[in-house]
This record gives C-alpha cells, structure tokens and sequence, in this order.
C-alpha cells in the first residue's frame, strides 16, 4: 500500500462545523417548538440514534438518525422516507444538545428544503424545562 501525504490542512474540531452551519441555520428555543407544535404545520425531526429516542421524545416526533440523513432524505435512494419527500414542508431538527440538529438542518437545506430550523439546547434543554415528552 502506497500512503500519499496530504497537504497540510487545519483540523476542524465539532464547534468549528456547528459555528459553520449556524452562519446558515435558525435556531429556535424549546419554548418556541412548542408553540409551533401547538400551531401544527412543523415536522418534527428527532436526529438523535434510536436507543436516545426510546428513552423518551417530543410529541409527534420523527426518528431518522444523523448518520442516516442523508440517505432517507435523498429523493432517488431506495431507502428515502417518503415523510421527507416534500422539499416546501417546515421542519425542525433537535437531538441532545443542539450540535447534531444545527449539522442536520444544514444539510436538509443543502438538500434543498426550504424551510429548516434547529431547536437550540436540543433534548437536554427540553427536559430541563420540563416541557412534555413520550415514550410511544
């Protein structure tokens, strides 16, 4: 095997790439996902992996992993989600604490959705509060 050194880059660390997608992504506090729950209209996006969702999630929440996004987001894969399909439909991302869900709604909008938002303090900031959450 022939290793070809590459030209030396600067790494990136997590909050280089979340400080990069938040130039491009709402954010929005918990206090607002509820309202915009109570107005109906939003797709809930729940990032986290699936043992994280079991544990409990917002009302009406969708689970689709980070690391699965773009697969199930993508219109022609033969494993897309078909609740993804509407690139006009408003949705917002949150996972743990609120890094995951702004890469996510980077992505969707590179994706070319229209309308994303990423729910700043995620789960964590949720709970916190103590807003309402299920186990269904």
């Amino acid at each position: 095997m022939v290793w070809i050194r590459q030209t030396t880059v600067m790494a990136k660390s997590l909050h280089d790439f979340v400080s990069a997608a938040l130039e491009t992504v709402q954010e929005i506090t918990p206090e607002d996902v509820v309202e915009a729950q109570k107005s109906g209209g939003y797709t809930i996006l729940d990032v986290r992996e699936p043992e994280e969702f079991a544990a409990g999630h917002l009302e009406g929440s969708i689970n689709i992993p980070r690391g699965f996004l773009e697969v199930k987001a993508d219109l022609e894969h033969y494993k897309r989600d078909e609740r993804l399909a509407d690139r006009t439909q408003n949705i917002i991302c949150y996972c743990g604490g609120g890094h995951r869900s702004a890469l996510a709604a980077k992505t969707l909008m590179e994706m070319g959705f229209d309308h994303v938002l990423s729910m700043k303090e995620g789960w964590t900031g949720w709970t916190t509060r103590e807003l309402p959450t299920t186990l269904d």
